[in-house]
């Protein structure tokens, strides 16, 4: 590099010694030429990776991955699709494909997973997965996710525990509030609160948000079973249901807790809200854990993390995953090589440490793990009795059947004119005809 830079020297000074102004662009391009000269031999590859981590605790979480990529020799170079939930990344994932301009990565969770294999466009990876023991090392609802017609196409990165029932401490010490483990607490709590002027409930009107608050009320008024036999089995029956009409009350109810009129705001505008002592409680996956520890606020300390309200038996789950797409295969050693980075036991306990889930792993460092991911690890290794699939965030059901259930979901809660008995008329005959496609 010095010898590359001694040749240029005397050009760079013939020119700008007659025309100042060039110095500093020539000086620019001189350095660029190097950069690149550099990265070709220091580099052996690099991967494209579409997510829609953008808040600050998500940064740091795909920062610390990038970093771990690049110790072996492989750039990996940011695709971000700042939606917060997902639903923008899905549209211009499926638009690049289209285009013949897919990344070589991508963000793909639940369900989608296995209709992009079946398609054929997700990478097959057997041997990373045989060599590495993943059926061994990973829980068994994992490890299946990760499979399509018995073809490991997918690496999880960190379970997230959607029923989280956030609490300011601060607010609740200073009006002698107890923590809501009932119902009962919780509207004894939220109407001091109110009447001191603090708004008991952070709550955006976006769709994926609200169906994430109403997941957790089915969950609680009803349980795991019938809760599957909705969302993931699309039962009619369960639709009309006296305890769904129940959890339709319950969520209409929740209105009078929140900040009128409900906006559409973000989720992590939402813990800044909840951090900065404007609203009280906040119930989402425990990525907002992650969000508030970035921010300086601690575990246990300037906040609690507990279970919605009759939900303490239950995981309702998330997992956050990496897909390779399958392309000439120029890229395919690469793509291996982060698959097997990001299941290393030393890469899971740091990575979700950062991005506040649990790791994927049967037999996990506990020691860096707070009190509530110890909780959310010890819950989801009961097995197949406590772990729920999330509706909002993929898990449960297909896409056409999911944006219809929130759709209507959304349009019962934005709408007080609309009965309890006509949305569970509507989702019932939604249910039919999602059954006979």
């Amino acid at each position: 590099m010095q010898t590359a830079n001694t040749r240029l020297l005397p050009f760079t000074e013939c020119i700008s010694s007659s025309r100042p102004q060039w110095r500093q662009v020539l000086r620019v391009v001189t350095w660029f030429i190097l950069l690149m000269v550099a990265s070709s031999s220091t580099w052996a590859d690099s991967l494209q990776v579409l997510h829609w981590w953008k808040s600050t605790s998500e940064h740091k979480a795909v920062d610390f991955l990038a970093s771990k990529l690049a110790q072996e020799n492989i750039v990996w170079r940011d695709a971000v699709i700042p939606s917060g939930s997902g639903v923008s990344a899905g549209i211009v994932l499926k638009s690049r494909v289209l285009f013949g301009n897919a990344p070589e990565v991508a963000q793909l969770n639940g369900v989608l997973i296995g209709e992009w294999a079946e398609l054929g466009l997700l990478l097959e990876f057997d041997a990373v997965g045989s060599n590495n023991k993943w059926d061994k090392i990973l829980f068994p609802s994992v490890w299946a996710l990760t499979q399509s017609k018995a073809h490991v196409v997918a690496a999880p990165l960190g379970i997230h525990r959607i029923n989280t029932l956030f609490v300011n401490r601060k607010l609740f010490k200073k009006y002698d509030l107890a923590l809501p483990e009932t119902w009962d607490e919780f509207e004894i709590a939220a109407k001091k609160l109110q009447q001191a002027g603090v708004v008991p409930l952070a709550q955006s009107s976006e769709p994926w948000q609200l169906a994430t608050l109403f997941e957790t009320l089915v969950l609680s008024e009803a349980g795991a079973g019938f809760y599957n036999d909705i969302f993931v089995k699309k039962e009619q029956s369960g639709f009309l249901d006296p305890r769904f009409g129940q959890a339709l009350k319950r969520f209409r109810s929740m209105k009078k807790w929140m900040a009128a009129p409900v906006q559409d705001r973000s989720w992590n505008e939402l813990a800044r809200q909840f951090a900065d002592g404007g609203a009280a409680m906040m119930v989402m996956g425990d990525w907002v854990k992650a969000e508030l520890n970035a921010w300086g606020l601690a575990t246990d300390v300037g906040f609690a993390c507990m279970a919605v309200p009759q939900t303490e038996n239950y995981h309702l789950y998330d997992i956050d995953t990496l897909v390779m797409l399958a392309g000439d295969g120029s890229h395919k050693a690469a793509q291996e090589k982060l698959a097997q980075i990001v299941l290393s036991p030393a890469v899971q306990g740091d990575y979700n440490q950062i991005k506040g889930s649990v790791p994927v792993l049967r037999n996990p460092d506990m020691s860096k793990m707070d009190s509530c991911a110890r909780t959310s690890w010890k819950l989801f290794a009961r097995g197949s009795a406590a772990q729920v699939p999330s509706l909002a965030h993929r898990m449960a059901t297909d896409e056409i059947s999911k944006d219809a259930i929130i759709a209507e979901i959304y349009r019962f809660f934005m709408d007080d004119q609309i009965t309890v008995s006509d949305t569970q008329r509507r989702l019932g005959a939604i249910a039919r005809s999602l059954k006979k496609t």
